[in-house]
């Protein structure tokens, strides 16, 4: 994720980035403004189009256009920010079992081994909702071997079992009571809904045909501005064809890369810089 001063306008406005879309719709503008120039010379030079009011169509259009794009933002952004609040409630749910554990556990390799569980749990996530594996983000612990986690098909899934089983086991040797285990529930059973929700807002993309359909508006919209607004605005259509394309196809782009908040896109969000504060936190009030 980008760490930026939304108030330095200036900066904003002549900085470009690798997730900029102005790099992305480059080649497609430059095309769009030679054809753009084709139509209005041929208007000019070889087809006396007439036509009353031939602005008065694309401006309804371009109202309707802009109101699905504006859907399509929102419901993009609503996937965003709910991951945001999935892994702000990871956050808060280990440091909660964290505190609990660092009371009630008081032997010192058992409340290292439930810390590094914890901690490979959300690295496991954060990968898993990647579909990467990373070997070197994963803390040894006793109760899974390395080629048992790396031949895991739904990693968090094999740690959050030996999580509680660990749990159990301490139990079972009178560490901890039946009371402290279903203190701890909540916390343990909120890992896997959490991941459950991650794994909802990934798999679920914005439906099919509608994301065709939009694309296809933006295409007919902008390839017919040239016809309508050359006989008009001559050469001045080539900039309007131009701004119009480089306007609504960013709104679409945006929305594409924010649909699906766990990647590492630029725009994504910090899931890395999340699984490092929280490791961190747990060191703290575990050891």
């Amino acid at each position: 994720m980008v760490t930026y001063n939304p108030k330095d306008w200036i900066k904003l406005i002549i900085q470009f980035h690798k997730s900029d879309t102005f790099r992305t719709l480059f080649f497609s503008m430059i095309c769009f403004g030679i054809y753009a120039g084709i139509i209005v010379y041929l208007e000019k030079n070889y087809f006396q189009i007439t036509l009353k009011n031939p602005t008065v169509m694309h401006s309804i259009l371009g109202f309707v256009l802009s109101m699905l794009l504006v859907f399509r933002t929102n419901t993009a952004y609503d996937r965003w920010w709910e991951g945001r609040k999935i892994w702000g409630s990871m956050v808060n749910n280990s440091r909660n079992i964290a505190f609990k554990l660092s009371s009630i556990v008081t032997l010192k390799s058992d409340r290292e081994e439930l810390k590094n569980l914890i901690v490979n749990y959300l690295y496991s996530t954060k990968n898993h909702l990647r579909n990467k594996y990373v070997q070197d983000e994963f803390v040894p612990v006793k109760s899974i071997t390395m080629s048992e986690f790396a031949d895991a098909p739904h990693k968090p899934n094999l740690i959050a079992k030996h999580l509680v089983k660990k749990l159990f086991v301490l139990n079972q040797n009178k560490v901890i009571t039946g009371e402290h285990l279903i203190i701890l529930n909540e916390e343990l059973k909120s890992f896997t809904d959490n991941c459950g929700a991650c794994e909802r807002i990934k798999n679920t993309p914005i439906p099919y045909s509608y994301n065709i359909f939009l694309k296809k508006m933006i295409f007919l919209y902008c390839i017919t501005l040239p016809l309508f607004f050359g006989g008009e605005y001559g050469y001045v259509t080539i900039a309007i064809t131009i701004i119009v394309l480089y306007v609504f196809a960013s709104i679409e782009l945006i929305a594409e890369e924010i649909e699906d908040p766990f990647g590492e896109d630029e725009n994504d969000l910090p899931t890395d810089d999340i699984c490092g504060r929280i490791k961190n936190n747990l060191n703290e009030i575990l050891n």
